[in-house]
């Protein structure tokens, strides 16, 4: 082999070596620094890219995907003094290569001093329940300061999120002897309220009840006065009537009126569940001799028993007739 044919082999191979080395293949979600002679020139987006080669040369393999960073524990003192552990993480995702490459020398590790730096510096101002109870704000507080600070490095911080905030162990058992008590209370309370509502309930029925009692009373008390009102008139209208015919000059009417009367009277007696006797005196003979009438009315009222009661009356004598003289009966003898 001549030299010439070793010239021409040497020059091919050092002509496809000179290829391979200008020819970049970048994977997808990774963007390349290109740096000639150590300064920065261009930046390789995902795909095949030409390079000057033995000029230019790789400087960054910077990862384009949203990354996360995990944030160590540390302890942070709050505005009242009391001291908790915290910790978190950082999702967060470079948007420009070349700043995050030549900007910051550490990335990760200053992202991670920022956000701890931000962590005591909001939880620092504010109190240990506000601390406790307002975690989205602290997120939303840290990712605005946080993403403010790093926009120059090329990087956007998605989102920063408290893990775990841990109170010290006395502090712990205080919360859980306030959270008991304040349960006890709320307890006491529902308990207190439910007797409150149980009692007015039953307040409420009784008042009911005794609402609809008095309404019953009062429409018998009404329906009774109704009731005495109509034989309050019926009596004055039957009573006007006799009058009238007195007035007339019938005297049946008025014997029909007061035998009507008597026999009512009577009757009262009759029915009444006790024993009695009843002592006529003397004078009382003298009515007796509007019975005949009255034998009409006790015939028509309590049927043919009472007006053969009252005939038996007359013919003993014991009842005079109508319109007579009643017999005088002598007293006995000593």
């Amino acid at each position: 082999m001549s030299g010439f044919d070793i010239f021409a082999i040497v020059l091919v191979l050092l002509v496809i070596i000179t290829l391979i080395a200008g020819v970049k293949t970048v994977p997808q979600g990774y963007d390349w620094t290109i740096e000639r002679f150590g300064k920065y020139t261009q930046t390789l987006n995902p795909g095949l890219n030409l390079i000057v080669p033995y000029f230019d040369r790789i400087g960054r393999k910077i990862n384009m995907m949203e990354q996360v960073i995990d944030i160590p524990e540390q302890e942070v003192i709050t505005k009242d003094n009391a001291t908790v552990t915290v910790d978190g993480v950082a999702f967060y995702q470079v948007f420009d290569a070349a700043k995050a490459s030549y900007e910051v020398a550490n990335l990760n590790q200053a992202i991670t001093v920022l956000t701890m730096t931000n962590i005591r510096s909001v939880m620092g101002s504010m109190d240990l329940d506000q601390v406790l109870s307002h975690r989205d704000e602290i997120n939303e507080r840290l990712l605005r300061v946080v993403d403010a600070a790093v926009s120059p490095w090329g990087v956007k911080v998605n989102r920063i999120e408290i893990k775990d905030i841990v109170p010290p162990a006395d502090l712990v058992e205080a919360m859980g002897r306030q959270m008991k008590a304040e349960r006890v209370k709320r307890a006491d309370i529902l308990a207190a309220e439910g007797q409150r509502q149980s009692e007015i309930l039953r307040a409420e029925g009784a008042k009911q009840g005794q609402i609809l009692q008095a309404e019953g009373r009062k429409e018998a008390a009404f329906r009774d006065a109704e009731a005495r009102e109509r034989s309050a008139e019926a009596e004055a209208k039957a009573t006007q009537m006799v009058s009238e015919a007195i007035a007339k000059g019938d005297v049946a009417a008025l014997n029909y009126f007061i035998a009507d009367k008597y026999i009512k009277a009577f009757g009262q007696f009759a029915d009444a569940p006790n024993q009695k006797i009843i002592m006529l005196p003397m004078e009382a003979t003298s009515m007796l001799g509007s019975l005949a009438g009255i034998g009409e009315i006790a015939k028509a009222t309590f049927g043919e028993s009472a007006a053969s009661a009252s005939a038996a009356a007359r013919r003993t004598g014991s009842v005079p007739p109508a319109g007579g003289t009643p017999p005088v009966v002598p007293p006995r003898q000593g």
